[in-house]
């Protein structure tokens, strides 16, 4: 499959493979880590967050003259899809407990503990339950069960990960459930990697001091997924599950508290009025918004909804000016740019190699510093392998890890990886495969505290479309736990809410209010948001639609 121009690299890789097995088995280090400064210097002159152009001052809502990602603060000033008075708030189409928004698994695990806690759910999905960021998951969750881990260790690696700008309450949360959460995915149904004596086993992740990553296969986040969705679907009686139906805005009470959203039907095109007694936003991220024009590994309908609506509705944002690229998404062949090829591949013994075959980094580096020195190696030292569209990526010597742990190790641990280059004509227990940095994650999100609280009452938040757990950087396998942990907190408290809440006369009157700020900056009146869905057609594609019939360019 490899083009005769890529494949000289190939040769020089092979080259350099003995000697680095040999440093390997040997225990020697085969790279040295980086020291603290040198990590900071790598990534302010490389890590896309850092370029003059990646985050300009938002100048509406509660975030006002705060910095963000420049893409994101075009998408939060903008109009709402719907107008205020469009709308007779005095009855409902719907009427629960608990609205979970969201139907991956963070969303699945608030409807699933709300019900358990004696609340009635409805669960609203912008696609099908279950199509989320969540079941793209590969590498593994973390979570300190082993006896030479703990809790603590756990957490100085999330806090260290995070540059130590993570809220601490969130992180200790994050990392006390995740044995409980483990044992709770176990008892539902899901299968993770054990040994031949039944034990769990756990491999190393990138940024952490104790290997803790626990995996079904490399398809985790899929089997975690599959057990809690399903879980929902066997409840049809206690959850209602309503699908191709995002949520466009929040519907607030005349006291200030969230009371419900306004949906849209992707389908039959009509809005519907939901009003509930307490709601949870478990929307994900915004991958799909192409930030710095990167390729992305994000499922099709991460867009930021959650994020639009809820800062319209006055919920204060976190940490929106730090995104993190996974140091290895495919970039070859054109047909999977962008795709994740997870972590675990490093962790097992795969190794970052340069066009000369040279080991340039530590393969277990946090990921922002790990993604900022492949950038350097392509751009400042120019030793990426260039493919046949002029895409440039480093090798990840994926045939290394056979060689060292034995033949078929990779066909066993990393089935969908193997099925999915092989289709495409690339073995990677025998060649490499090249990679580069991918938008794989939204580090921010909306500010909660440890019972997913928001500054709304009645409104919580988990998952990715929540900020401050991470930092301005996640460890690999900790958005696994995030959206378990925290979807399970948002339903305990959600509806620990709904059973004493009073919902008073409903409004839409913020709509109004974020619109006249918007207005005033003269935004045109066609930037609409939340998205919805990723607007794909080129721009001179709808510059030709734009033009005059008679201008013989309709398209």
């Amino acid at each position: 499959m490899y083009p005769e121009s890529m494949k000289e690299s190939i040769k020089k890789l092979e080259l350099t493979r003995p000697k680095r097995i040999r440093l390997q088995k040997e225990g020697a280090k085969i790279f040295p880590d980086m020291s603290a400064e040198e990590r900071q210097e790598v990534l302010s002159k490389f890590h896309p967050d850092y370029q003059d152009d990646a985050r300009k001052v938002l100048r509406v809502g509660v975030n006002k003259n705060e910095k963000m990602t420049t893409k994101f603060v075009d998408v939060l000033e903008s109009y709402s899809r719907i107008s205020s008075t469009a709308f007779d708030l005095t009855r409902a189409d719907y009427e629960t407990d608990v609205l979970v928004i969201g139907g991956g698994s963070a969303g699945c695990a608030a409807a699933l503990l709300a019900d358990e806690n004696g609340s009635e759910v409805i669960l609203l999905t912008k696609l099908r339950l279950g199509d989320s960021n969540s079941v793209m998951a590969q590498g593994g969750i973390q979570a300190a069960t082993k006896d030479h881990d703990s809790p603590m260790l756990h957490y100085l690696d999330v806090m260290g990960g995070g540059h130590f700008d993570n809220i601490p309450e969130l992180a200790k949360a994050l990392v006390m459930d995740g044995p409980k959460v483990i044992d709770w995915l176990i008892n539902l149904g899901v299968m993770f990697d054990k040994d031949k004596e039944g034990n769990l086993t756990v491999k190393p992740g990138g940024g952490t001091c104790r290997p803790r990553m626990h995996s079904a296969r490399d398809y985790t986040g899929a089997a975690i997924i599959s057990v809690l969705r399903d879980e929902v679907l066997n409840r049809p009686d206690k959850i209602k599950v309503i699908e191709y139906s995002p949520a466009v805005e929040l519907v607030l009470d005349e006291d200030g508290k969230c009371a419900g959203a306004v949906i849209y039907h992707l389908e039959n095109k009509d809005y519907h009025i939901i009003k509930a007694k307490s709601t949870v936003i478990a929307t994900g991220g915004y991958g799909r918004l192409h930030i710095k024009d990167y390729a992305t590994t994000n499922h099709y309908g991460a867009t930021a909804d959650g994020l639009v609506i809820a800062y319209r509705a006055g919920a204060k944002l976190l940490f929106m000016d730090s995104v993190q690229y996974h140091p290895t998404g495919a970039v070859f062949p054109e047909q999977i740019v962008g795709f994740l090829c997870t972590e675990k591949i490093r962790g097992m013994g795969g190794q970052p190699v340069n066009k000369e075959g040279e080991l340039f980094v530590f393969p277990l580096e946090p990921r922002d510093v790990e993604s900022a020195s492949f950038i350097r190696e392509c751009q400042e030292r120019g030793l990426g392998i260039r493919t046949p569209t002029g895409r440039m990526g480093v090798w990840l010597d994926t045939p290394i890890i056979d060689i060292i742990n034995g033949e078929g190790t990779i066909k066993s641990n990393l089935p969908a990886m193997h099925r999915q280059f092989q289709r495409f004509g690339i073995d990677m227990t025998k060649e490499p495969i090249l990679v580069y940095p991918t938008l794989h994650y939204q580090n921010g999100g909306i500010a909660i505290n440890e019972r997913c609280e928001t500054n709304i009452p009645g409104l919580y938040v988990a998952g990715e479309a929540s900020g401050g757990v991470h930092g301005r950087n996640r460890l690999m396998g900790n958005s696994q736990l995030d959206i378990n942990v925290f979807g399970r907190r948002a339903g305990i408290y959600s509806s620990e809410y709904a059973k004493k809440a009073k919902i008073a006369k409903l409004t839409l009157s913020h709509i109004d209010k974020y619109e006249k700020e918007v207005s005033e900056l003269q935004v045109p009146v066609s930037r609409i948001s939340p998205i919805l869905l990723p607007d794909y057609i080129p721009q001179s594609v709808k510059d030709k639609q734009r033009r005059p019939k008679d201008a013989g360019l309709i398209v």
